[in-house]
């Protein structure tokens, strides 16, 4: 999350005495690292996500940073997320700002954003961010690879062993407008990555079209190919990417909290 997002974020939580997140695909806790860094005041952190895996990687990378922060970490579907009871002598806590990063096109859109309605503090704001991915970014040195991962698993976008990927039917700011959360403003941050040949094999493998269970035992062969073309395509042994971080950063219109 590029530094400036982080920033109008946390703008929406600095008046707020104790401010609280509610993360939603958490993933391994990129959202609350940069919120972290932007406001150390934060009070209460709590990240869902399904897998155990990302949630494990999560707690490891948040813990040394978290002070006198509380996380908690929920194993679950953000579609069907409720907020765990509180264990005795602690009180019931209502998050300040819910956020979904990369990870909403997942998610059934209108069951989260009830959820988030019911679930809210009353002046909660509620983002949705992302950036794209490899596979959608469009430069020589991400079609090659993409091509050669439909010659491997078949010609659509792979979503785990799961099938095809489906692309959402509705633009998420319609989903937000024709919810509670109908006060959206739309913000874009322009960013620059530098890419080398280790971090896309790494990346390729966290994803869900180019993860190494897709590939079974010729996930081996795969990245050798893939070594092979991205030499072919870079003279400096760097990649770059330039492409932009959107922020749809909504609330309920008074009257609807």
């Amino acid at each position: 999350m590029p530094a400036e997002a982080a920033e109008l974020l946390t703008d929406a939580l600095r008046d707020l005495p104790d401010p609280t997140l509610l993360d939603l695909g958490t993933g391994t806790g990129q959202v609350p690292k940069a919120l972290l860094k932007a406001l150390p005041s934060l009070a209460h952190i709590e990240g869902v996500d399904w897998s155990r895996q990302m949630l494990d990687q999560a707690r490891v990378a948040l813990t040394p940073l978290l002070g006198s922060c509380a996380l908690s970490l929920v194993q679950t579907s953000a579609d069907v997320y409720t907020r765990p009871a509180p264990l005795p002598g602690e009180e019931w806590w209502t998050p300040d700002l819910i956020t979904c990063c990369r990870a909403f096109h997942w998610m059934s859109g209108p069951d989260v954003l009830a959820m988030a309605h019911r679930v809210a503090a009353p002046q909660a704001s509620l983002a949705i961010t992302g950036d794209g991915s490899l596979w959608t970014y469009e430069a020589d040195w991400t079609r090659a690879p993409r091509h050669l991962i439909q010659q491997y698993v078949g010609p659509g976008r792979r979503a785990d062993t799961m099938g095809d990927y489906t692309q959402p039917i509705r633009p998420f700011q319609e989903e937000l407008t024709d919810s509670a959360w109908s006060d959206v403003a739309e913000h874009r941050f322009p960013i620059t990555r530098t890419w080398t040949l280790e971090s896309v094999l790494g990346y390729l493998r966290s994803t869900s079209f180019a993860g190494a269970d897709l590939f079974a035992d010729r996930h081996a062969a795969f990245e050798e190919e893939v070594r092979a073309l991205l030499d072919d395509l870079t003279d400096s042994g760097s990649l770059p990417e330039e492409t932009e971080f959107t922020v749809l950063l909504a609330r309920r219109p008074a009257g609807g909290r």
